[in-house]
């Protein structure tokens, strides 16, 4: 068994063939997308995190806004780059969103993905301390937004405040009981995936990972989640952790799946850099008749090893064409794979 969610990139732009052409669209769709995948069984909505892009930036309105609309569907990101955020400002909201939706939020951080300007979070007002690159800050970064989770009281309260303060030092409000264990980390390397353990975090696993040993994807990736699992084991927390690896997969089902991703089925994984230094190898795609989907989704080693799928999908295309693209999969493959 697995949970199945859908990730969303969250385009627009003004192709003919787009049904979101604004940003209004695509938070609007991204609102009765995340319904309608409730409505169908889906277990998870989540959202990508870009920034100066035509795409879904700031995430906690739409989070909420989601959560206000639903009451069983977990709501999350894959991934919040760290290295533009405000730790502390950023637990308020998060502790916002996760109260308006009863709990559910399930969120997912990282150093980030490579950037449509060259260092975006300077702009931002972020600057590194002396010695640090952007990865160290978004790590430090990081470990601060996990410690003020805790909901420990870490501020000296003003003698004469405007309203009454609770004794002993403040926290920040409002608080999210149990959000701290639904922290994810979006780890590209084998390294990162074990600090993520140490640090208590749930391990998202992407299409794209650094390339550390010539092996196809699903086997790297597979190799990254079981490094994860035994550091988490090592680290001797007392919780079981969460894994989700995203893939794009369609089940060809009728003529337009065929007109829009025949062409999907000849996919092999991809090597490039996501960085000047960085090699990196992209995984496939998955796309082909219900019964060839089957067979070939049964030897992905990574979705062996995760508890959750998410399913990357062209929300461009609107909400009703996403729904169908989602309901086939849950009901031509999942059952057939164990996953329901």
């Amino acid at each position: 068994m697995k949970k199945i969610g859908f990730l969303s990139f969250g385009h627009w732009g003004s192709h003919p063939a787009y049904k979101a052409r604004s940003a209004a669209d695509t938070l609007l769709q991204s609102i009765d997308l995340a319904v309608a995948a409730e409505e169908m069984g889906l277990d998870g909505a989540y959202v990508r995190v870009h920034h100066f892009a035509a795409q879904l930036a700031s995430p906690f309105p739409l989070l909420a806004a989601i959560g206000a609309r639903t009451s069983k569907i977990e709501i999350g990101t894959g991934v919040i780059d760290m290295r533009y955020e405000n730790p502390l400002y950023m637990v308020e909201d998060a502790g916002a969103a996760d109260l308006i939706s009863g709990g559910r939020l399930q969120l997912g951080i990282s150093r980030g993905s490579p950037e449509q300007v060259i260092d975006g979070w300077r702009y931002f007002g972020y600057v590194p301390t002396d010695g640090e690159d952007g990865t160290a800050m978004g790590r430090r970064k990081s470990l601060e937004f996990l410690d003020k989770l805790k909901g420990v009281g870490f501020a000296k309260p003003n003698p004469n405040p405007m309203f009454p303060n609770p004794p002993g030092l403040l926290r920040l409000e409002p608080y999210s009981q149990g959000l701290r264990e639904r922290i994810w980390w979006g780890a590209a390397s084998n390294a990162t995936a074990v600090w993520a353990a140490e640090n208590g975090m749930n391990l998202q696993s992407s299409t794209l990972k650094e390339d550390e040993s010539g092996k196809p994807f699903h086997v790297q990736q597979a190799e990254q989640i079981r490094f994860y699992k035994e550091a988490w084991k090592k680290a001797g927390h007392q919780r079981e952790p969460r894994v989700s690896v995203s893939r794009s997969i369609f089940a060809l089902v009728n003529d337009m799946d065929r007109y829009y991703f025949g062409n999907e089925a000849e996919r092999t994984d991809q090597i490039g850099f996501i960085e000047e230094d960085k090699r990196a190898i992209f995984g496939r795609s998955y796309a082909a008749e219900p019964d060839q989907l089957i067979k070939e989704l049964a030897k992905d080693e990574a979705i062996q090893e995760a508890d959750t799928l998410l399913l990357t999908i062209p929300n461009t295309l609107g909400v009703d064409y996403n729904v169908h693209v989602l309901s086939s999969i849950l009901k031509y493959v999942a059952p057939e794979l164990g996953w329901r």
